[in-house]
């Protein structure tokens, strides 16, 4: 059985002391092993990234642009090859998997503006003959540790920016779907990028307290649960790293008594079982306002979900794929059991759907609840499963009431036909990313992507202007040169 390994300084690495089972979900079968890293190992990967991190920093960023351009260029040409990986693996279906993939060719083509980047800034005489400037210069060695929802889009968030910026950089991917991630790095190395540059870890807790107490890593960039997310943040900055660590979501929808219900239904299948839910954008709560929108939008979402398909990675037919454990699964329908414990009710129940040729894949079907309260487990806590839950209330002050009380700040989004109501929702609301009839309102690479509250630690978004801000140091530089023969006098005055 095929092990996947580590690339470090440019060479392929397995270290076959300890490993674990890489499961296909929609089968429920181990379809190879990862080898899982030592501390050795990831610090053999940091000194690695540190040897060529000096040649590196000094490459001039039109050449290190020009690696990013070569880059995306393999990245559009073996797309198909990696979003085949990212089915085995995930189990997210292959039209899925090609749009996030494409979302992180995105942050590349941002990379590839460098230079534009990276100028800095420069003010002539700023006081008599005196010249100030500023620099953006690279960290050093920065590292990445990336989730098992987006094996593909959320290491491109991270490392070409990084490494664009001068910076050498470590990756510790998921164990769960590790190829991905491999994949990318060694088309980067095609690309044209020095061997050490790049270097990847596959790994547990040993490899990530590694990263976060080695002297020579001097950033961190971390996605996942908020747990943690407080605890890289917390690891990180106690030895002396600057770290984002964005957390966990509860995503609601406002759904106003004038949306377009229709148009408001087929957004919301999408928002909220698109890659089996397993997404921090996905849209899990629907907040109706008003008794007839609520009845409206349960009717229709009812409706609309017996079409819904679940399946298979490769059958483009499919809306959606398995979850990524069975642990997961578990989980997910304890969710729904808790929920109907608790006195919700089941709509549209997915806790046992049956895909013919799959019965052992960890697949929930797409689940409406409705009659949803703050009380319940199932809406304090994040699901990250196809469940979609109803809480019906009076008016939109209550309905943003309950989104602002929320420990979560991540995205949320209003449907309305109101453009007064969606701009004192978009004022008044406390979240990071917020949609008005968009309802995963991920920012595009050129801005950048976080949210409040407990689902971000750090003071810099991901991607996007806050990356290159992340991911570089400023120096400011004043310079003077007398003239020839000039003698200056003392002067013990605060200079202005």
């Amino acid at each position: 059985m095929k092990t996947i390994g580590h690339l470090i300084g440019g060479q392929p690495s397995i270290e076959a002391s300890r490993t674990q089972d890489v499961f296909n979900p929609a089968t429920g079968e181990v379809s190879k092993k990862v080898a899982i890293a030592s501390k050795s190992t990831v610090e053999e990967a940091i000194a690695a990234a540190q040897a060529a991190y000096p040649v590196w920093r000094d490459t001039p960023p039109l050449k290190r642009a020009r690696v990013m351009f070569k880059y995306k260029e393999l990245l559009e040409k073996n797309a198909d090859k990696i979003v085949a990986m990212i089915g085995d693996e995930h189990g997210k279906i292959c039209h899925d998997a090609a749009g996030e993939l494409q979302r992180g060719i995105e942050n590349v083509e941002y990379a590839c503006g460098a230079p534009e980047l990276l100028k800095g800034e420069f003010s002539k005489n700023a006081g008599p003959n005196i010249d100030s400037w500023s620099e953006f210069q690279p960290l050093g060695v920065v590292a990445g540790i990336t989730p098992f929802n987006f094996p593909a889009m959320v290491p491109l968030w991270m490392f070409p920016m990084a490494i664009v910026c001068g910076n050498t950089f470590v990756l510790k991917p998921s164990e769960r779907d590790p190829s991905t991630a491999l994949y990318l790095a060694e088309l980067l190395e095609e690309a044209g990028l020095p061997a050490g540059v790049m270097n990847v870890v596959n790994g547990d807790k040993v490899a990530v307290d590694t990263l976060l107490t080695a002297k020579d890593v001097k950033a961190v960039s971390f996605v996942g649960s908020t747990p943690i997310a407080e605890y890289i943040y917390a690891t990180a900055s106690a030895n002396g790293k600057r770290c984002q660590a964005l957390g966990g979501a509860k995503n609601h929808a406002i759904v106003m008594p004038d949306a377009d219900m229709d148009n408001t239904v087929n957004q919301l299948l999408g928002a909220a079982f698109g890659s089996s839910g397993e997404r921090c954008m996905a849209l899990s709560v629907a907040v109706a306002v008003g008794q007839d929108a609520g009845d409206t939008l349960i009717a229709k979402m009812k409706e609309a979900m017996v079409s819904l398909k679940v399946g298979e990675c490769s059958d483009k037919s499919n809306d959606f794929g398995p979850v990524i454990t069975k642990e997961h699964k578990e989980k997910v329908v304890g969710f729904i059991d808790s929920a109907e414990a608790q006195g919700a009710t089941v709509v549209v129940d997915g806790r046992n759907p049956v895909i013919k040729g799959y019965e052992n894949g960890f697949f929930v079907g797409a689940t409406l609840i409705d009659n949803v309260t703050k009380e319940m487990d199932s809406y304090q806590q994040e699901i990250f499963g196809p469940v979609l839950q109803v809480v019906r209330v009076d008016t939109m002050e209550e309905a943003m009431q309950l989104i602002n009380d929320h420990e979560y700040g991540n995205g949320t989004c209003i449907f309305t036909r109101d453009g007064e109501a969606a701009r004192y929702f978009s004022d008044k609301i406390e979240v990071g990313m917020v949609g008005i009839n968009v309802p995963l309102p991920v920012p595009v690479a050129y801005h950048s992507f976080g949210g409040w509250k407990r689902s971000l630690f750090g003071d810099l978004h991901a991607y996007g202007p806050d990356a290159v801000r992340f991911y570089t140091k400023r120096k400011t530089i004043t310079q003077r040169w007398p003239s020839a023969g000039v003698r200056e006098g003392k002067s013990f005055a605060f200079p202005s």
